[in-house]
This record gives C-alpha cells, sequence and structure tokens, in this order.
C-alpha cells in the first residue's frame, strides 16, 4: 500500500489516507490542487503518528522518573519490591535445583522414603526471565553506551 509513491504500514490510518487520497482525486479534479490536497493529508497524517510517539515517549519518560525515585528510596517496601522479587525467584530455583535434591539424596541414603515437594517454578519464570530480559537489554545498552 502506498501514498503519494510512499510506502505506507497497512494500518487503519493508511487505509484512511489511502481512501481519502483516491476521493480527493475525484472530488479535485486539478492534478496540482489534489496533490496540494494529498500532502496536506500526508502531513497531519504524520503529525499524528508523531504525536502518539511523543505521547509514548513522555509516558515512559514519566514512568523512568517513578523508578528512580523508587530507587532512592531506603524504604525496603518501596525500594525493596524488584530485588524482594528477585530474590524470591533465585529462592525457588535454589531449592528446586539444589536443595530438595540433595535433601531427597541425604534421605535416601538414611532410607527414608520421604518424598521433599518441590515449588511451582511454572508459575514463577516468566517473573524471573522478564527480570533477566530487562536486566540483559539494560547491560546491552550499557556496553553500547545508549543512555
Amino acid at each position: 500500500m502506498s501514498f503519494l509513491g510512499l510506502p505506507l504500514a497497512g494500518t487503519v490510518v493508511g487505509g484512511i489516507a489511502d481512501l481519502v487520497g483516491r476521493v480527493i482525486d475525484r472530488v479535485i479534479p486539478d492534478p496540482k490542487a489534489a496533490a496540494d490536497a494529498k500532502i496536506k493529508l500526508l502531513d497531519m497524517q504524520q503529525k499524528g503518528e508523531l504525536a502518539q510517539l511523543a505521547a509514548d515517549t513522555e509516558l515512559l519518560k514519566g514512568q523512568l522518573a517513578i523508578n528512580t525515585e523508587e530507587a532512592k528510596s531506603t524504604n525496603i517496601f518501596v525500594a525493596g519490591w524488584r530485588p524482594g522479587i528477585g530474590w524470591t525467584c533465585a529462592i525457588v530455583m535454589f531449592f528446586n535445583y539444589v536443595f530438595a535434591p540433595l535433601l531427597t539424596f541425604a534421605l535416601h541414603l538414611a532410607h527414608n522414603d520421604t518424598t521433599i515437594p518441590t515449588l511451582d517454578f511454572v508459575t514463577i519464570s516468566p517473573v524471573l526471565l522478564a527480570m533477566l530480559g530487562y536486566g540483559g537489554a539494560r547491560t546491552y545498552e550499557k556496553v553500547k553506551g545508549v543512555a
């Protein structure tokens, strides 16, 4: 899909712009005036997309400011929730993959057939993977020198 020879994404806005462009061709017989109207329409479309991008950027800046203030806090309930979630995930992993197998082995050596339950890592793993992903992305940004 294109408009004035420029590619447009297959969005609703792009579809509407193409539709309005065809209407302009039929309503305005003068090719120069029609081209001017299409350029004005394209400009309006771009300004709308830029306005949305600016709004999204402002939202992210606001969230970053909140994160910065949370990190500065000495209150464990404000600044400690992210590390708390990380430590909770680490404890679940340690219990499931280190402590429980070693305890099961020790009990087996003692001829005790007690079964050690494991914690549900499937439920908590998306949280851990998201945290690791964000941390990895930030590390990548630091290595590349991106602020």
